[in-house]
């Protein structure tokens, strides 16, 4: 329970090979609190504002824990900016104590950025503080330190309803089909794909968070490396074929529509797609991917195996 809010409250932390060591410090201040921490690690500063601002906003409908963020990485700007594509993610990179009291007063921001180049963890830690203990509209520098007018205060209180719906089917609601709609459907008729830059050729639309189900694509003849997940995966091949080599196991299995596959957590799996082929897959917790080769020494072992 932390002292600070009277209610509970978990972060979720990570950062980029230049905040690591202030993210470590200030995961540490948290957990002095009793304010549980769930630690991602390093990794790039887009990947990880991805990951944290993905796990904010699937958690932005729960009361008890409130799940903020806490992110960092050379300047602060380039997690914020990732952390900041989902909806209900408001993250604000606070340089100093003073930001963190605008950012929680003004935007109610549940995401806070450090940089690990410019700020000291002596501040940093202050920064910290002031962001947990500053309820929304509460005065702030940009007040002059008083209570904000009734009409600033209305403005406030309006603008949270507004600002959930940025980014969400709320805002767009003539995709909606039906009022009796599930989410699934909703997404079907215009459903977008982002490239997945570390598999030329992949394509991947998450329709669920945590645990993590998703739709992707493949080009024919793309080729998956190596690789494993720490979650095991379900996958339903829709249309299309594709041939995925178990190399953990020494097992190997050629999927068309309609085909279903489990591969445990841990296992690590190559793949090579015959035809455009898309496929469903649900992984048991978050979608991670750990690479044990790369696409060149995939290529190699793949002439040898097809």
């Amino acid at each position: 329970m932390s002292q600070h809010t009277g209610h509970r409250i978990k972060f979720v932390a990570g950062a980029d090979p230049f905040g690591c060591a202030l993210k470590d410090t200030l995961v540490s201040h948290l957990r002095s609190l009793d304010i549980e921490v769930d630690d991602l690690g390093t990794d790039n500063h887009y990947s990880i504002g991805e990951k944290v601002g993905r796990i904010v906003s699937s958690g932005t409908d729960s009361l008890e824990p409130e799940i903020r963020g806490l992110i960092a990485c050379g300047t602060g700007v380039g997690v914020s900016i990732f952390a900041n594509k989902f909806p209900g993610v408001y993250a604000a990179n606070c340089l100093t104590p003073a930001d963190a009291i605008n950012a929680r007063s003004i935007n109610n921001c549940n995401v806070i950025a450090f940089s690990g180049i410019s700020s000291s963890p002596e501040s940093s830690i202050e920064t910290l503080n002031n962001f947990l203990n500053t309820p929304f509209k509460s005065p702030c520098p940009a007040s002059n330190s008083e209570p904000w007018p009734e009409n600033i205060q209305s403005f406030l209180d309006n603008s949270i309803a507004e600002m959930s719906k940025i980014g969400t089917t709320a805002t767009f609601p003539e995709k909606i089909n039906s009022p009796n709609s599930c989410s699934i459907c909703n997404l079907a008729a215009g459903r977008e794909f982002s490239p997945v830059d570390i598999m030329p050729g992949a394509s991947m639309k998450i329709v669920r968070e945590s645990p993590t189900s998703a739709i992707v694509r493949f080009t024919g003849g793309s080729i998956e490396p190596a690789h494993h997940h720490k979650h095991g995966h379900d996958v339903v091949v829709m249309k299309g074929r594709k041939i995925v080599w178990n190399l953990s196991k020494s097992e190997r299995f050629e999927l068309g529509a309609g085909d279903f596959l489990f591969t445990p957590a841990g296992d690590v799996h190559r793949v090579k797609y015959l035809e455009d082929t898309e496929f469903f897959i649900r992984w048991d917790g978050d979608w991670d991917i750990e690479l044990d080769e790369d696409l060149a020494t995939a290529a190699a072992n793949l002439g040898k195996e097809v």
